[in-house]
């Protein structure tokens, strides 16, 4: 009903903010409603009619906009504590004059309903009410629910500029004590500004979301930088705690549509939103978009129950083992738990679920690694190395779960800079984290080359996905080895038993990807890891740029064009790092290898020993301009 006119129809309930505010009583705990949706005018009214208060504990989320009742003039009238540190509080918190409440955004609602963090009362923001007396609680319903419905005493200031959210997400003035009117626009949160490392990583995580995936983003650049490279997707659903201005492009170009979730079907699920009034104008009685409370949003229980859940969360320093810093700066604490392990855990459970931390590999104009051999002085663990299962940097994706110490500190040093790879080799090796023989080549500033990834579609029909070898495939790669056939290991060693150590295989996956590079197939493998099916590499000499080359595909996937396809491939690359001329030596009962060297549209010259075949072929000019 656009002619209700609730101010006429709810007086009784009415007042202004200095009367609301004269109602308050010394020693009172006051909470503030959460992040764009803090109430503006009440919470610098508090500090205008405050005089008579004093010993007041304010308690509340990350919030936006004034925060003067933290200034240390105001000392004896209030002390604040959050559960997350935004700009506008963090030098308080890191200067004494404020507290910080370290929990799961998930447990924050039991303390108050449980009196461990008692509200005596709860400003917060609203829609005007309808003519059924419900008020929205907008663009954060989050942790105020349960503050409101805790607390002894509700204040909230009707703002016709806060959009009304569905959902669980109305309070009923019955419930409120007072309604205090004052039109105000919302705080917006601009989109972030975008760099081209911070594309990469979006790039980079968005490459772990399939099709059908129901995707949680935390706050940031990199949640934006992901949503870009999201848009081909299809049937994606989200559940997540914060929405900003990326899922209306999600929704607009089709990604997101949530037919595929497996609960709140149909419906985009959140707890608060952070973004453009843009945003606020598109949430507004908008159907799709259903708010609920921190309590069920967060729950990891709820979280679980989607199939194919993606949790996508940030830190702010990772080390060699996988441990996660995200609420501090070394000493200086920076932000809050907030639902990172919510939805770590909740997408770990998840049946196909992933569960993600994205970092930029360093900080400070390149100065200081993210990736670190151990966390630094008086950082806190958010995220246990336990909980981890994806680490994404601009240099790739580490993937731990379930993998040893030296496993997993491999893999987070290949995602590094490279100009700090080589100082962590040498803390890894001195910490004991790998072993002191392991290989260094390509953990220098060696540049893997991404530009020789590629999808290539089989006779069959099978997407198989090349790219260069890296050290992080050193067990994909013996387990592939050892998997061979004696037909294989004869055709390929000229043996018929064969076995593969450590160190060899080391000197496979370890390589400088010019005068030596070697391109593997993989394909799914359990759990979504990379299994490795075949291989191709070359070692040039670099006096006469003549190279042998070698390759061998795991028996059942041979006869399917992959030989001709590897073989092709790596003479185009070889062609184009400056190598001439390719060799190689083949038994005469190994038909198919021979024919992929003779089918290849290379002059190859042949000649025979006795035993064996000898092979050669220059890489032309014509080879580099393919």
């Amino acid at each position: 009903m656009t002619d209700f006119d609730w101010q006429e129809a709810y007086r009784d309930r009415i007042g202004s903010a200095g009367q609301a505010i004269k109602l308050i009583k010394p020693g009172n705990t006051i909470f503030i409603g959460t992040g764009c949706g803090a109430p503006q005018h009440l919470v610098k009214s508090l500090v205008a009619y405050g005089d008579h208060l004093a010993d007041c504990d304010i308690v509340h989320l990350l919030t936006k906009g004034d925060a003067s009742y933290t200034d240390p003039k105001y000392k004896d009238k209030f002390r604040m504590n959050t559960f997350f540190i935004g700009e506008n509080v963090r030098e308080q918190v890191n200067k004494g004059w404020g507290d910080y409440t370290p929990i799961f955004l998930s447990e924050i609602p039991a303390e108050f309903e449980e009196g461990r963090i008692p509200i005596d009362v709860a400003l917060i923001m609203v829609s005007p009410p309808d003519h059924n007396g419900l008020c929205s609680l907008g663009v954060s319903v989050d942790i105020v629910r349960a503050a409101a419905t805790n607390a002894k005493f509700v204040v909230a200031q009707v703002n016709a500029n806060m959009p009304r959210t569905l959902g669980d997400a109305f309070i009923h003035v019955n419930n409120v004590d007072m309604l205090v009117p004052k039109d105000e626009p919302l705080f917006e949160l601009p989109p972030p500004a975008l760099d081209e490392r911070i594309r990469k990583i979006g790039q980079n995580v968005a490459r772990l979301v399939e099709d059908g995936c129901t995707i949680e983003f935390g706050i940031g650049q990199i949640p934006r930088a992901t949503a870009e490279f999201l848009h081909e997707k299809k049937d994606l659903g989200v559940h997540t705690e914060m929405l900003s201005d990326w899922v209306m492009e999600l929704v607009d170009c089709g990604a997101v549509n949530c037919k595929k979730k497996t609960i709140n079907r149909g419906r985009i699920t959140a707890s608060f939103a952070m973004g453009s009034k843009k945003l606020y104008d598109y949430i507004d009685n908008n159907p799709l978009f259903e708010f609920h409370p921190t309590e069920y949003v967060n729950d990891p229980h709820i979280i679980d129950q989607h199939e194919k859940m993606c949790a996508i969360n940030v830190g702010l320093e990772v080390d060699l083992t996988g441990q996660v810093c995200a609420d501090s700066l070394g000493n200086t604490f920076y932000s809050g738990f907030g639902g990172q392990v919510d939805f770590i855990r909740g997408a770990a459970r998840s049946r196909g679920g992933k569960a993600i931390i994205a970092v930029p590999s360093t900080a400070k104009k390149e100065s200081v690694s993210r990736i670190v051999a151990h966390l630094s002085d008086g950082a806190g663990v958010v995220t246990t190395r336990a909980d981890v299962h994806y680490v994404v940097t601009e240099y790739g994706i580490a993937y731990l779960h379930g993998k040893s110490i030296r496993e997993r500190a491999i893999a987070l040093i290949s995602i590094a800079h490279p100009k700090f790879r080589k100082d962590l080799v040498q803390q890894a090796k001195t910490r004991g984290l790998i072993l002191e023989d392991q290989i260094e080549t390509a953990f220098g500033e060696v540049q893997y080359p991404e530009a020789v990834e590629r999808y290539e579609t089989l006779r069959d029909g099978t997407e198989i996905f090349f790219r260069p070898v890296k050290p992080t495939d050193e067990e994909a790669l013996s387990e592939m080895l050892y998997s061979l056939s004696s037909d294989s290991l004869h055709s390929r060693f000229f043996t018929h038993t064969m076995t593969f150590p450590r160190r060899n295989v080391q000197q496979l996956t370890n390589i400088d990807y010019e005068q030596n590079l070697a391109i593997v197939g993989v394909v799914p493998g359990p759990a979504g890891e990379e299994q490795i099916v075949a291989i191709t590499q070359y070692f040039a000499d670099p006096k006469t740029q003549a190279a042998e080359v070698a390759f061998i595909v795991q028996d059942e996937w041979q006869l399917k064009g992959m030989g001709t396809f590897l073989l092709k491939y790596i003479s185009q690359v070889a062609a184009r790092h400056g190598v001439k001329k390719f060799f190689a030596k083949v038994l005469p009962e190994n038909k198919p290898m021979l024919a992929v060297f003779h089918n290849s549209g290379y002059p190859v010259k042949t000649e025979f020993d006795g035993e064996a075949y000898s092979i050669e072929y220059a890489l032309t000019s014509e080879d580099e301009e393919d």
